[in-house]
């Protein structure tokens, strides 16, 4: 049975570990609104490149597929999962929920499989199901860190890209939802295909003017195509940051009723026990009072 000192140095833990959860929230919330403002901001450049590469395909007159994606087998194929998940703990489901989504993914797809992955956790894991990991990086642990990171992806998508060997690229993260919570979603990053086309011609061009290319065409279409592809990959990984911290708040404020509820039964154990042995001091002082009293008659 616990004794007062047991019971009291239970509620200072508990105590503590609130503290760490509420500076721990803190953290996750402060996080979040950084990198939904990161997303936000994307949104006018990711607009702008697509009204480019609109512009591109209306004054060379392209309506037709850039490049057809393969569905059937081909000898030599390899697809190329970019998957983003996390290097720290607390988190939920979050990798788990990734990794499940990216196995069952790759399955529809044909051709060997590599896998890029941002995160040791969902290394781990990925790891566990068979998939072949050939490239790891480490998560960003801010939003100055992310354009770094992203750089050195897209400089090993091409490098990879110029032998040949690997023919798809697709990115795989974990997107907020409005509300609350996050969800999985699976993105074709390369090649750009003919839905890719369909999509860019979709975007209402701004103006009752014909839009005109001046200068190389190839080298604008190339650096248009490189600003997309970096702000592709740049939004996956704040929105898989965002999520990140989503699920880690959500861990804490589970984590934080926990420890409140803990805190109760503890405090209400202590002030019993602390009664009890008070009411017993005072049961001894009387019975020591009703005895003395008998003996001086």
């Amino acid at each position: 049975m616990d004794t007062l000192e047991d019971l009291n140095q239970k509620l200072e833990g508990a105590k503590d570990i609130k503290s760490v959860v509420k500076a721990m929230k803190a953290m996750a919330a402060s996080r979040i609104t950084q990198y939904e403002l990161a997303v936000k901001s994307l949104g006018d450049y990711y607009h702008t490149v697509t009204l480019g590469i609109k512009a591109y395909l209306i004054a060379e007159k392209i309506q037709t597929v850039i490049e057809r994606p393969v569905f059937q087998k081909s000898n030599g194929q390899v697809v190329c999962a970019i998957v983003f998940g996390s290097d720290l703990g607390l988190v939920g489901q979050f990798n788990d929920l990734i990794s499940r989504y990216v196995s069952q993914s790759l399955q529809a797809i044909t051709g060997e499989k590599e896998i890029w992955v941002i995160g040791e956790r969902v290394q781990a894991i990925l790891a566990d199901t068979g998939l072949h990991i050939t490239k790891s990086y480490a998560v960003p642990g801010s939003i100055d860190a992310v354009t770094p990171l992203i750089q050195n992806i897209l400089i090993d998508i091409e490098t990879t890209r110029e032998t040949g060997r690997i023919k798809q690229f697709y990115v795989f993260h974990n997107q907020p939802k409005t509300g609350a919570g996050y969800e999985v979603i699976m993105q074709r990053l390369l090649p750009l295909d003919e839905h890719w086309v369909q999509e860019v011609m979709k975007t209402k061009w701004p103006t009752n003017n014909i839009p005109e290319i001046t200068g190389n065409s190839v080298d604008t279409l190339t650096a248009l195509i490189s600003a997309y592809l970096f702000v592709s990959v740049f939004r996956a990984c704040a929105e898989s940051l965002a999520a990140e911290n989503t699920s880690r708040l959500e861990a804490m404020q589970r984590a934080e009723k926990s420890i409140g509820d803990m805190l109760d039964s503890l405090g209400k154990k202590f002030q019993s026990l602390r009664q009890s042995m008070i009411d017993e001091e005072l049961f001894d002082v009387v019975s020591g009072f009703e005895a003395l009293k008998k003996s001086d008659y």
